[in-house]
């Protein structure tokens, strides 16, 4: 049980976002601007902890590709936090504060034209942080590291289609599972040499 306890807690952030992508509304108006808000509030932590797991798949290495993949998924953590305050956490406080019946201000639709840029450069960060670890792990352990290919379809559907049931949610359950794969492949190759 121990071997499978840091896969399984770095898979935690994206299952817990597949999780929430599951309540997460596909609008926003007043209705759902409520929940919304609330489900953006701990995006705001379990998002760049999602970066954080993927970065910690080549902890205490120094090469390049280590480091490329560092600095990806720092952009991705950095630019998807951006997009989950300006576009879920302030989107959704300020048309839940307009009350029901309110048509949306421009106001609101700049706040979608501040966040989904940065969303976009962020998801194209998480493509090529999967891509690279995927490198990564075929060119260190072969067939077996294989199971880092998982990642790309997982966040390519984020990049689609963000954590919006079904095909978010199923993003995001690829890339835990491709998070909990890499980790244990890692594991089992360190302690097998050491």
């Amino acid at each position: 049980m121990r071997r499978l306890g840091l896969p399984l807690l770095l898979a935690l952030p994206a299952l817990s976002l597949a999780v929430a992508g599951l309540f997460h509304p596909h609008h926003l108006t007043y209705d759902t601007s409520w929940r919304w808000y609330t489900l953006h509030l701990p995006g705001l932590l379990a998002f760049p902890l999602v970066g954080v797991a993927l970065a910690s798949l080549v902890r205490l290495r120094t090469d390049s590709l280590a480091w490329a993949i560092r600095l990806t998924a720092y952009v991705y953590a950095t630019l998807y936090t951006a997009l989950d305050v300006v576009s879920g956490i302030a989107a959704g406080y300020v048309t839940h504060e307009l009350g029901p019946g309110v048509a949306r201000p421009e106001s609101v639709s700049l706040l979608f034209r501040i966040g989904t840029p940065l969303g976009e450069v962020g998801s194209w960060a998480l493509l090529a942080t999967c891509a690279l670890l995927a490198l990564d792990q075929i060119r260190r352990h072969g067939a077996v590291g294989a199971v880092a290919l998982v990642l790309l379809p997982g966040a390519w559907l984020v990049h689609v289609d963000h954590i919006f049931s079904p095909r978010g949610v199923l993003g995001m359950l690829l890339i835990a599972a491709g998070t909990a794969a890499v980790a244990a492949v890692e594991a089992t190759r360190r302690k097998s040499s050491g």
